[in-house]
């Protein structure tokens, strides 16, 4: 799990602990992800399985996508396809991803790398392994994070933001035990690259056996963390986790989480997804691939994409 790495984690900038009377999130639930496939069938968990949407709110839906190590001439997407009313966030972890959608956006990711797309008023677009890989195979990791959008956004104009591994913002613990990659938002005043239109923030953490992150997060965000592979246990009561399940902080400013001593050889050391956002508070009207407020408006999505009003396939895509 590569991602971005650093050969010496100190010599980056480092977030203090939350003051002493920082009121500590507790543990609100732990969820497991079911197995699925997504597109044309490549293996996905899905992370938000079984959680209220009230409890995710700005987030609408999460797949973990793979780990897995393609033979040659397996590697899958997605055809091509609407959305309306969201955007995507797609984070390569290992392997090679390609987007193109109807509004002129798209790009190769790869490890470390993510597609911020807007979908707005309406895109159409389509992602899928390079002609390469599916040649070559290989390892393939990484996950898709839908983010709701308010209503008063609902329409706005679609957006593409590619940003690169290298503009990632790189933290650490005041002991050096965790590697901090910014992604979205802020942590403790450091920012991420990605703009956004609904306040979140979104990390990929590495702790490393053993270490303690004690990290302050906005009280007025929502928690999640997401465990991407390895053991752990959360907050100051010590809930147990590990790869595939979603963890649910309550109120408060600052989370916890600690590393097992002993992690499994395949993965070493402990990756975690935190997530957080300022909840929108709307009524949610979420079917395939649109997420808006009223069932009147969602047949109206419907109704758009059928007569092309979403956007047409570039002619060199066909």
């Amino acid at each position: 799990m590569p991602a971005v790495t650093v050969d010496n984690p100190l010599t980056l900038p480092r977030v203090e602990e939350p003051a002493i009377e920082t009121p500590e999130r507790p543990v609100a639930g732990v969820t497991t992800a079911p197995r699925g496939t997504e597109g044309e069938g490549f293996p996905v968990r899905r992370a938000f399985f079984g959680v209220k949407q009230e409890d995710l709110d700005p987030f609408i839906h999460m797949d973990q996508m793979g780990e897995v190590e393609y033979a040659p001439g397996e590697p899958k997407g997605t055809p091509w396809h609407p959305h309306r009313g969201f955007e995507t966030v797609t984070y390569m972890i290992d392997g090679t991803f390609e987007h193109h959608d109807s509004n002129g956006g798209g790009g190769v990711i790869t490890n470390g790398d993510t597609q911020w797309m807007t979908a707005g008023a309406g895109i159409l677009h389509i992602e899928k392994p390079p002609e390469e890989l599916v040649v070559s195979g290989g390892l393939f990791h990484g996950f898709q994070l839908w983010v709701n959008l308010p209503s008063k956004d609902k329409f706005i104009a679609p957006r593409y933001q590619d940003l690169r591994s290298s503009e990632v913002t790189l933290l650490t613990s005041p002991d050096g035990g965790t590697l901090l990659r910014v992604i979205a938002g802020e942590v403790a005043g450091h920012a991420g690259p990605g703009r956004t239109h609904t306040p979140i923030t979104m990390v990929h953490a590495t702790l490393q056996p053993g270490a303690r992150l004690h990290l302050p997060w906005r009280s007025d965000f929502n928690a999640l963390a997401y465990v991407l592979n390895g053991d752990a246990t959360f907050g100051l009561e010590g809930v147990r986790a590990h790869m595939g399940q979603l963890v649910r902080f309550g109120a408060g400013g600052a989370i916890t989480i600690t590393a097992d001593e002993a992690q499994e050889s395949r993965s070493p050391n402990l990756d975690v997804l935190l997530l957080g956002g300022e909840p929108i508070g709307e009524p949610v009207a979420w079917y395939g691939p649109f997420v808006m407020n009223t069932h009147e408006e969602l047949a109206r999505a419907f109704d758009d994409y059928k007569r092309g009003r979403l956007g047409v396939i570039p002619a060199d895509q066909i």
